[in-house]
């Protein structure tokens, strides 16, 4: 079976309300979309989240990117194994316009299109998108025997200091065992946040920080020392990127683990961080590292070097990486931390008909349907897209 055509769409989602950190602030999420049509007319969908300050992308630029790539040389092979879609997953290389050394511009177009043909393909094969796993080799150290019948997410708390009490109070009545705080806004107190979180969370729960490279490393003691009296089992990404190799020395001296995230988004990156000792963990998102075989790689280089991962996700997925990630975590054994299926709590409407939001204590049911399992809602497509792009492949 072959692929006739890509469809790229650019969908301007609005958020319930404004998610902070001290990176941004976002009000909606701008993300490219994938259909990928099989030659028998079955279809698959495919979602990145381009992020500028991550990996350089633009929805605009994926567009312009996917248009300049000759998908028809790279796509059309006959697939009928998952070997075989592997394989040409691995021949979709997005076209460069510019130095890429850390082999990371074009992630979320990667992702976005692969998530579209292991979808389309899982369908052909009534299979899920979970069963690729089992079919790259590398990762066979790290899957999962056998998948878990359910997963269990964490919950995130953004920066700013309003109806804090009752943030850290709902979610701990709502039964979550792990929480991550965002840290290193201008405006905030962190060590007066983090207090509050953890009196009104509970001494139970597992909090960690993030602060999106908002400190500087000759002052990341001073921000993190207040911090450690409330028991944080790691930072994320306390340094900008380019001040990441820092972390070699300071990292023995802090006294709580380190994990990447922006400085986390390829192989590159991944043995970079292994070489130098950098860090203890690795935050993998789906988007930002290419898609669900490159994420598959990636922990299984962490494995082997006895560094842990978490399947972290951008603010602003809809349902499609919500069942995409829940398919990767079902696969994969020893996921320290997992995020994401936040859709009904955080999207004014769904972009699938199916709802893939986590339930009561961040549980939710492993995914068994052919594919990722979920269908795309055309109205709110329709309503919500911003441009558009069709290539053809047979």
């Amino acid at each position: 079976m072959r692929i006739r055509r890509l469809s790229a769409f650019v969908a301007r989602l609005p958020l319930k309300r404004p998610f902070r950190h001290a990176s941004a602030t976002r009000l909606e999420s701008e993300n490219i979309l994938i259909k990928c049509e099989l030659a028998s007319g079955i279809i698959g969908w495919g979602e990145g989240v381009p992020r500028s300050y991550v990996t350089g992308e633009t929805p605009a630029g994926c567009l312009a990117q996917l248009a300049a790539t000759p998908v028809a040389e790279q796509l059309t092979a006959d697939c009928s194994s998952w070997p075989e879609v592997i394989a040409l997953c691995e021949r979709f290389q997005p076209m460069q316009d510019r130095d890429d050394p850390r082999g990371c511009y074009g992630n979320a177009l990667r992702c976005a299109v692969e998530l579209s043909v292991l979808d389309a393909f899982g369908r052909l094969f009534g299979e899920p998108v979970s069963a690729v796993s089992s079919h790259v080799p590398e990762a066979q150290p790290i899957l999962a025997h056998p998948q878990p019948t359910f997963v269990r997410y964490g919950v995130v708390i953004d920066s700013g200091n309003r109806r804090l009490r009752l943030k850290a109070l709902t979610r701990r009545l709502y039964g979550f065992r792990d929480c991550k705080v965002k840290v290193g806004a201008a405006e905030d107190d962190d060590r007066a946040r983090l207090r509050t979180i953890r009196r009104w969370f509970g001494p139970a729960v597992d909090l960690r920080i993030d602060a999106n490279e908002a400190w500087r490393a000759d002052r990341l003691q001073q921000h993190l020392n207040p911090l450690l009296a409330q028991r944080i089992s790691c930072v994320e990404q306390p340094v900008p990127h380019a001040e990441v190799a820092c972390l070699a020395e300071l990292r023995p001296k802090l006294g709580v683990p380190i994990m990447l995230d922006e400085s986390l988004t390829s192989e590159t990156d991944a043995r970079e961080a292994i070489a130098h000792r950098t860090c203890d963990l690795f935050n993998l998102r789906l988007s930002k590292c290419g898609g669900f075989l490159r994420c598959l790689r990636l922990a299984a280089l962490a494995n082997h070097a006895k560094l842990g991962y978490q399947l972290g996700c951008h603010p602003g997925e809809s349902g499609i990486l919500s069942a995409a990630g829940r398919h990767w975590a079902c696969s994969v054994a020893n996921i320290r931390y997992l995020e994401g299926s936040y859709d009904r709590h955080l999207f004014r409407k769904l972009l699938t008909n199916e709802d893939a939001t986590f339930g009561f204590g961040g549980r939710a049911p492993s995914l068994h349907q052919p594919g990722l399992g979920v269908s795309i809602n055309l109205a709110t497509l329709e309503q919500t897209t911003q441009d558009h792009l069709v290539c053809k492949v047979l």
